[in-house]
């Protein structure tokens, strides 16, 4: 500190920025270590002033425990904005004094925002917070985070001005310099947008989650040759000259692109695909060699090309000339003899494999930066992001909600917050008089998102990854299944660990199951213990049908699977269901009528389940009641690792899914479920289902509609007219199979010429046998 005290006076520190945490983005403070305390005479929650290219102000307070030894501040985007610095860049911190306003203005920092209310719920929002006229500031609804002293909890402690965090700026203020808004402050607010002084613009780093990674590749390709171009020019090479980012839509490629520009001072230019095509001859290519003109003229520049597939298709695969022109054009603008400089072309798509291959070389797009779907930190930021504004009710739990959003990108997030702010809004309607044009300011004060509401917009938003697909949150959980304790017990290691628990295979050292076979007679629960499985692995449940996966066209079978494992993939963890199996992939060779189909739509599943791309977080769940139909090459470890045997209740397990289907059942004293479950030796789920749902029809046709209970006499009744769909000869072959069933497939393969039969059971004149011709075996079909 003594060096930083020398360079810039007494009383002052210089500290390298860094970027502030995202849950404490737009609170306007400064983490600082202790030695800075120290060296500019302060205590925590006081005033003082940051000076970049201009000055701002913050609240100083310490820093985190890891940066107390770092000669670091820690500043929000808004923050850097004010100070016109950026990541990296150095600012000198001195005290300051803030004195009471009499009067303070803000406007809206959004050209598309109007803004009505009343300034009392403003002038709470930002109650004796430091201000400067011409900075942009933001409204807050939640409490400020951990390691914040008392007297600076308190001053964040007021309510929220609105159910977003929006973003104003402070026109003027009356005095001059550093004050705050105390009791006797007036406080207005103008409807109109007013632009920040120095054009700041709104968009930030801060304001982008979840992609913490790839924003650090892009200040490398983006910040670092346009601030700092000597750079590279002392290295002898040419600086980045295109980004290329793809990913799901939603994921913040264009707002990230905003961000970038932003914060590396450049001027921002985008081009919108279809905006560019004109009708006359040469004219589309005319707008683009004008955008490329104005950013040449207005450098340090970043051009931005979005959904740049739809200007830069393959050339091979348009018939249009205009577009293979445009392309041209493009290519030359990009890598032509006229060289650019300080001009980053970035460009975002969703269908990279769309783009002309000439554009995908470095020298034009220099690096391919994919923005996948975030995981669970990663929407805990995004979250904490749309419910900055927010006034959130005390048993809201984002890391809850983090967790339970599987597969949603940024774009889903947000609407799920728009969603449970209108859940909160319509809760307040009767309180709301239309004709009038004020909300009353009690209204206001009483507005809250609670838990409840963010559980009611989570059945109305879903995955946009998992659209086309039916996709399920399951409501069944293992209390409403019983009877099927080992199944059960297995399914729980196998998918439920795992999924979450993904650290403990790493530590082991060892891969956890990728499919589960459950076979066994119809009715047994098969397709219930599935969904159970899901719901209590907090995973998406894709269920499938086999009819939807086939088709009458060459090749679209195949290519609704690998859609299917793509779509898993995206919205991992997730959970592939296939219902009656058997029908999809029956074992190829097994028949002269076999349709082509299958034996290529088996051939794509072996390849997704256990080929070169590797299965992360995503399970796949077969049902079938035939397994020995099921071609053979899926019954080895790798594909369906476990064979899970799914059969008739015992007589504990039997009572135990009576209860289950009585549970919302007024049964008389007499009932004795334990008695029922006695009687039904040989029954399944479904069959118990059936028994009860008979015993209340019986009670309906015995007392009419104002049955008030179901008694024993009904259940006897119903167990006359129900049977075991079970037969004894059935439980006894399913048992048989059980032990042989990898053995017998094993044998199928062997007697369907898969494999020779000699090597299934070698003996001593086959032991120094030739190896077969290769032609005669499938590797994937030998038996385990």
């Amino acid at each position: 500190m003594a060096d930083s005290e020398a360079e810039t006076g007494a009383n002052t520190v210089r500290l390298q920025v860094a970027a502030a945490r995202q849950e404490e983005s737009g609170q306007g403070i400064a983490r600082m270590p202790r030695s800075a305390f120290q060296a500019l005479g302060i205590t925590e929650g006081d005033v003082v002033e940051v000076t970049g290219k201009r000055t701002t102000t913050a609240i100083a307070v310490p820093a985190y425990d890891e940066d107390q030894t770092l000669d670091v501040v820690r500043l929000d985007g808004l923050q850097r904005s004010n100070a016109d610095t950026g990541s990296g860049e150095h600012v000198v911190i001195r005290a300051a004094e803030s004195r009471a306003a009499t009067r303070v203005v803000f406007a809206p920092a959004q050209r598309e925002m109007r803004l009505q209310g009343p300034a009392e719920a403003l002038k709470r929002n930002f109650f004796r917070k430091p201000l400067v006229a011409g900075d942009l500031v933001a409204t807050t609804g939640q409490q400020p985070v951990q390691n914040m002293p008392p007297e600076v909890r308190r001053m964040f402690n007021q309510q929220a001005y609105a159910l977003t965090q929006i973003r104003l700026t402070v026109v003027s203020t009356s005095p001059k310099g550093i004050v705050h808004i105390d009791e006797n402050t007036e406080v207005e607010l103008r409807a109109e947008f007013a632009e920040p002084r120095d054009g700041r613009a709104v968009v930030n780093y801060d304001d982008v989650g979840g992609i913490g990674d790839t924003i650090q590749q892009l200040r490398e390709m983006v910040e670092l040759p346009l601030r700092y171009p000597e750079l590279f020019t002392r290295l002898g090479v040419d600086p980045p000259k295109g980004v290329l980012l793809h990913g799901p839509p939603g994921t913040g490629k264009t707002r990230l692109a905003q961000a970038v520009a932003n914060e590396s001072d450049a001027t921002f230019f985008i081009i919108n695909g279809p905006e560019i095509m004109g009708s006359g001859y040469g004219e589309s290519e005319k707008r683009l060699r004008e955008v490329f003109e104005e950013a040449t003229k207005a450098s340090p520049a970043i051009v931005f090309i979005d959904e740049i597939d739809s200007i830069a298709p393959k050339r091979s695969q348009v018939s249009g000339e205009a577009e293979k022109r445009l392309v041209a054009q493009l290519l030359t603008l990009m890598d032509g003899l006229e060289a650019r400089s300080n001009i980053v072309v970035i460009a975002a798509t969703n269908r990279p494999d769309a783009i002309d291959e000439a554009l995908r070389r470095p020298g034009r797009f220099d690096r391919e930066i994919v923005i996948g779907v975030p995981d669970e930190k990663g929407r805990r930021e995004i979250l904490s992001i749309h419910t900055r504004g927010m006034p959130l009710g005390a048993r809201v739990d984002l890391d809850e909600l983090a967790r339970t959003t599987h597969g949603f990108v940024g774009a889903d997030i947000a609407a799920l917050a728009r969603e449970a702010a209108i859940e909160a809004v319509r809760r307040i309607m009767p309180r709301l008089d239309l004709d009038a044009r004020e909300i009353p300011p009690e209204v206001l004060d009483d507005l809250m998102v609670t838990r409840e509401d963010f559980l009611a917009a989570l059945k109305r938003v879903q995955p946009s990854a998992m659209r086309e697909v039916m996709v399920q949150v399951p409501n069944v959980g293992w209390s409403d299944i019983g009877g099927l304790g080992e199944a059960t017990e297995k399914l729980r290691e196998g998918v439920e660990l795992p999924l979450k628990n993904p650290d403990a295979f790493h530590r082991l050292g060892i891969r956890p199951a990728k499919g589960f076979l459950l076979y066994g007679p119809p009715g047994t629960g098969k397709t219930l213990l599935a969904k159970a499985v899901a719901k209590e692995a907090e995973a998406n449940f894709i269920s499938m049908k086999s009819s939807d996966l086939l088709s009458k066209w060459y090749g679209e079978s195949e290519q609704q699977i690998a859609r299917l494992f793509q779509r898993a993939r995206a919205v991992a963890p997730c959970i592939i269901f296939i219902d009656e199996i058997d029908s999809l992939v029956p074992a190829r060779g097994s028949g002269q009528g076999e349709p082509q189909v299958t034996g290529r739509v088996v051939n794509t599943i072996l390849a997704e389940m256990d080929g070169l791309e590797e299965l992360q977080s995503v399970v796949v769940i077969g049902a079938t009641n035939r397994p020995t139909l099921v071609d053979p090459a899926l019954l080895r470890p790798g594909r369906f690792d476990e064979l899970v045997y799914v059969g008739t209740p015992d007589k504990a397990g039997r009572e135990m899914i009576l209860g289950i289907h009585t549970r919302d059942m007024p049964l008389a004293s007499d009932v004795d479920l334990g008695k029922v479950a006695a009687d039904t030796e040989r029954f399944t789920g479904a069959d118990l289902e059936d028994v009860v749902r008979r015993a209340g029809l019986n009670a309906l046709r015995r007392a009419g509609g104002d049955v008030q209970e179901v008694n024993a006499a009904d259940f006897a009744d119903a167990m006359e007219d129900s049977r075991a769909t079970v037969t004894p000869a059935m439980e006894e072959e399913y048992k048989k199979m059980r032990g042989e069933l990898k053995k017998r497939a094993a044998e199928m393969a062997a007697s369907i010429g898969f494999v020779p039969a000699e090597l299934l059971t070698p003996t001593r004149e086959h032991k120094h046998a030739p190896a077969p011709a290769p032609a005669a075996v499938d590797r994937d079909d030998r038996p385990d």
